[in-house]
């Protein structure tokens, strides 16, 4: 009679189960269109618009070498100011006959190479400096803060010009120049990164291992927090480039033979109304960079808070 009751009970506890399920208030249609898919969905775009935007001007710019362009020196008096899609000027030409392509590329080569060395350096010394900060403690992290603080209270530019006018407008000290400046980016986020890290259980439990504090830090908090950092460090790429370029704009940028893209812009000032290309080509080609690295940056950004959503 008990053994009848439970079977009884077990066939009557399934159609409800079933039934329940069926009618559960939760569906495809409302999980799609949940903040977390959504979330998704922009975090997906915003990578794909922003690889094709930044593509458009740095795959061009690695492969200057391996194009059929002239030389970017080369002067042509005879074909000067030509404008865009003339016969073997894609981009037509400047105030004294040199292709704007081919200066275009050769600039972003010079343009690219210091903001990636500058964000390599930046980025070292900051998650160096940041780590440090936020494992440590007590007077290392007061004495990198107060650096941090008085480093961001400065005037950029202005800063960037006195640097450049006492040592010289040479590659190296540029980019030397626009490393230090930010620095104190990746050092912020990485701080506040090992902050959160080093009061999780599983770095207590390596100090009770015996672990030292180098050991931990290298081979627990910061693979943990590199890809957010390193983010952060990527997004600088646009700022560099657009430093540089300034730079470049105002005459204290990398001198004469290299193009750069600011400097093609200062050449090409003067002919704004005659000869509109040689400063909308450039712009559209730093527009370009800055949104498809900001883009893509966002949307690398995005995607550990959507992991972590999905697996809620």
């Amino acid at each position: 009679m008990t053994g009848a009751t439970a079977s009884s009970s077990t066939a009557a506890e399934q159609p409800a189960g079933l039934l329940a399920t069926a009618t559960s208030p939760v569906t495809a249609r409302l999980l799609r269109r949940s903040a977390a898919a959504r979330r998704v969905r922009y975090s997906r775009i915003k990578i794909v618009v922003g690889a094709i935007a930044a593509g458009i001007v740095i795959l061009p710019t690695i492969l200057t070498q391996l194009l059929p362009i002239p030389d970017p020196q080369a002067q042509v008096l005879s074909d000067r100011l030509k404008p865009p899609l003339s016969s073997g000027h894609l981009l037509g030409t400047d105030n004294v006959g040199r292709d704007l392509l081919s200066r275009l590329l050769h600039g972003g080569q010079v343009s690219l190479m210091i903001g990636v060395l500058a964000i390599v350096v930046s980025g070292i010394v900051g998650i160096v400096a940041g780590a440090a900060a936020g494992y440590l403690g007590g007077w290392v992290d007061s004495v990198i803060s107060r650096l941090m603080e008085s480093q961001l209270s400065l005037p950029l530019l202005l800063m960037l010009l006195l640097v450049v006018a006492l040592f010289g407008a040479s590659i190296p000290v540029i980019t030397l120049v626009i490393a230090f400046a930010q620095w104190p980016e990746p050092a912020r986020i990485t701080r506040a990164l090992v902050l959160v890290e080093r009061e999780k259980p599983y770095i207590a439990a390596a100090r009770v291992l015996g672990l030292g504090r180098l050991a931990i830090v290298l081979k627990h908090i910061i693979p943990n927090i590199i890809n957010q950092a390193l983010v952060v460090v990527f997004l600088l790429l646009a700022q560099a480039v657009l430093l540089e370029s300034a730079l470049s704009f105002l005459g204290a940028g990398v001198q004469r033979p290299f193009p750069t893209w600011g400097r093609i812009i200062a050449d090409g000032q003067d002919y704004l109304t005659s000869a509109w290309w040689l400063v909308t080509v450039p712009g559209i080609a730093i527009a370009l960079l800055v949104v498809g690295v900001n883009l893509l940056g966002d949307g690398l950004q995005d995607r550990p808070s959507r992991r972590r959503a999905v697996e809620q």
